[in-house]
Parts: C-alpha cells; structure tokens; sequence
C-alpha cells in the first residue's frame, strides 16, 4: 500500500508521545513493505531541519517537511477568544502554505490510505477529499476537548474561564469532523467509545502506540535502588500539575520516611518558574537526557502523577517495557488495561501514592513481581511490528 501521513508537527526527534505514536507507526509500516510518505507541519516550536533526520529514518519514508510557524501568540489568542468561535489551538496549524503544499502533493502522488495525525490536521479533510481518492483515516491520539476539560476542572481564577470556553470550542470543532473521514483508528479503546457516543459511525480499529522490544531492552547495570523517577515532557501542563502535586504533597512524607531517597526529575523545555518548584530536599533536576532509556535504566520506581490529560500515556508503556514499577493515578493509566497489583500500582490519593512508593521501597518481592509482569504484559500486548500489520489489515479489508 501506498500511505500518507500527515502531522501538525515533524515526528523526529521522537522526544513526546505524539511524536513517538507517528514515527514508531512509520517504522511499522516500512518494515511491513508498504510506501510511506510523512507530510508534516514544520512549526517553529518543534523545527526540525531536514539534515537532522537520521539517513536510517529516512529510509522509512519521504518526508515532507513545510515551514508553517503556528506561533503562539497572546495578542492573537485574545482576538481569537473574543471575536471567534473556533479554537485558538486549530487555527494556529491552518496554514496557505500547508494547503497548496499538501495539494500539489495529492495531484503528483497516489495514496491509498492518508492517515490524518490527530485533531489538528482535519480541516484538511475537504482538500484531500477533492484531489485524492485515498480512504481517509482519523488517527485519534486523545479526546482533545477532555484534556481542556480537566485542565479547566483543577484550575481558577480566570485560567479557569478561559479553559472553560476553550474545552467547549475544541469538543464543537471535534464533532464536527465525526464521519467526515472514512475510517477511525483510535489509539485506546476508551477513546473509541468516547467517540462513537459523540457520533461515529465508521469503521473503527483500536490501535495502540506500538513500542520496539528490540530497542527498550531492560538492564540493571547502573540501578540506583531505591530511587523515584519521572520523565515526560516539562511544558506539557498535566505533567507540570501533576509534578507539582507530587512534590507539595506526596515528596515531604516520602522524604521523612526515607531521609537518603533521591527523587530525578528529567524532561525537556522546563520552565523557570517549574524549575524553582524543584528546588527540595534530594529532587535532583536532570533537565533533557541525551538517553531517556538508559536515564530510565539507572533508577528504580517510576511515578506518574496525572490529573488531566487523555489518550495514552506513551512514557508509562515504555517504562513498564524496560520493567520499572510505576505509581500512577487512575487517569495516568487510562486507555492502558494494566491491573493495579499486578504490573502497576495505582493510586487514588496522596495517601495511597505515598503507601505505594513506600511498599515498592521495602518489599522486594512485590517490586520484582510488578517488574516481571510489566515487561511481560507490554511485551504481549504493545509490540509494535504486530500492531502495524493488524492495522494494514484493516486497511486492506476497507479499501477492497
């Protein structure tokens, strides 16, 4: 088969789990035999030059990277709020140069199936449409409006209104792309229900962000037991929220009780003002790893703490795949069927997340069993190269 990809962001460097849920899905594909073409927004958030991308990567795919700036800006967000009903977040990645792009595109080249990236890209729907008979197929990464929703729920004040008025905006503009594609491919089966209730009636296939076994390989050459961790992306806002609540509530118990326990904080594009949030007792800020695996690697427990947010936590699939005990809350591992006890502790409240570090810390069996059963339940149910080709056999059966 012939596929397009099509992306609000370039997914190289794969540094989040947007990026991650792309590139590793291009791979797939490449390595099934099917001809990938990446066509991506080349923001100036996420810039990307074309020489960055590895000769290895590119031999997966075309890529197509166009320079569309999706800045943000709070005179344009403020216009936006108050003399328009559409999101400030969609209107930044609608781009003339994108749409001429992508067209000439479509006129040069036959695709089989285009795979729309997320949200952001369906505005594009009526141009493929019109220039390619391609079975279009919504690759939904998250709930969108629901991430908004609970960021407003847990916020005041004026950032409260105004994520209110956004959350509402962003779910009007998500129904209004229900069925305009041909084919949904949901990337939980939560997310899946959550649309067929707002309306979807195409063909659906869950597919999960794959993750490759031969590269998240666990090892404890350099463990530093016992040691908590958390790494994730630092500007991503559920993270900060979570962090924080972590660090005011849950680090000075944890702390009192295990006087020498280090808590490493790694992630990318942190604040200042996040930053100084770090500045307690034995929190040691690594800021952007070269290696998040072999980061990942060298500590011990994992935690998690998610309050907002949807889709599919990326950073939890991966830390059970290179075996870490991880504490989570019930929204942290939503859209992942994992079993609290099992491969995972999840935790409801500050008293039962600090219970769960604790047992992990002073019960080895418990901290070895969860490990054991992590890597087993990725290994059988996230592998990548599988979810690719149930994918394409979806394809095959709805392009017939």
């Amino acid at each position: 088969m012939k596929i397009l990809q099509v992306t609000n962001k370039v997914p190289y460097p794969a540094n989040d789990g947007g990026a991650i849920a792309c590139l590793n899905l291009t791979r797939g594909f490449a390595l099934l035999g099917h001809e990938v073409t990446v066509f991506a927004m080349n923001t100036l958030k996420h810039h990307t030059d074309i020489s960055e991308i590895p000769e290895s990567v590119k031999d997966w795919a075309e890529f197509r990277l166009v320079d569309v700036p999706a800045r943000i800006s709070p005179v344009e967000a403020t216009y936006n709020l108050l003399f328009s009903g559409k999101p400030y977040n969609a209107v930044r990645f609608i781009s003339k140069t994108f749409t001429n792009e992508l067209k000439q595109l479509l006129k040069a080249k036959k695709f089989d199936i285009i795979q729309l990236e997320g949200l952001y890209i369906c505005p594009y729907i009526p141009l493929i449409r019109k220039y390619s008979d391609a079975k279009i197929v919504y690759r939904a990464h998250n709930i969108e409006h629901e991430i908004w929703e609970r960021t407003a729920a847990i916020s005041s004040g004026i950032k409260r209104i105004y994520l209110k008025i956004l959350a509402k905006r962003i779910k009007n503009f998500e129904k209004s792309f229900i069925n305009s594609y041909d084919l949904l491919v949901p990337i939980t089966e939560r997310d899946g229900i959550l649309l067929d209730k707002m309306g979807n009636k195409q063909p659906t296939h869950v597919s999960p962000t794959g993750i490759e076994t031969t590269v998240l390989i666990p090892h404890s050459k350099n463990l530093e037991h016992p040691s908590l961790f958390h790494i994730g992306s630092l500007e991503w806002a559920p993270n900060q929220e979570g962090l924080i609540w972590f660090i005011e509530k849950c680090w000075p118990k944890i702390h009192e009780k295990f006087p020498e326990l280090k808590f490493y904080i790694a992630g990318r594009k942190a604040p200042d003002w996040l930053i100084r949030r770090f500045h307690a007792p034995n929190i040691v800020f690594e800021g952007e790893v070269p290696d998040a695996y072999q980061f990942m690697n060298s500590k011990s427990i994992m935690v998690v703490p998610l309050f907002s947010g949807s889709g599919m936590r990326i950073k939890i699939i991966e830390g059970m795949a290179l075996g870490k005990p991880i504490v989570s809350t019930p929204i942290g591992t939503e859209g992942i069927s994992t079993q609290s006890g099992k491969n995972i502790l999840i935790a409801d409240n500050e008293k039962e997340f600090v219970a769960d570090v604790e047992r992990l810390i002073t019960d080895q069996n418990l901290f070895q069993n969860i490990s054991r059963n992590a890597i087993e339940y990725i290994q059988e149910k996230f592998d990548n190269l599988a979810l690719a080709g149930a994918l394409t056999e979806f394809y095959k059966k709805n392009i017939e």
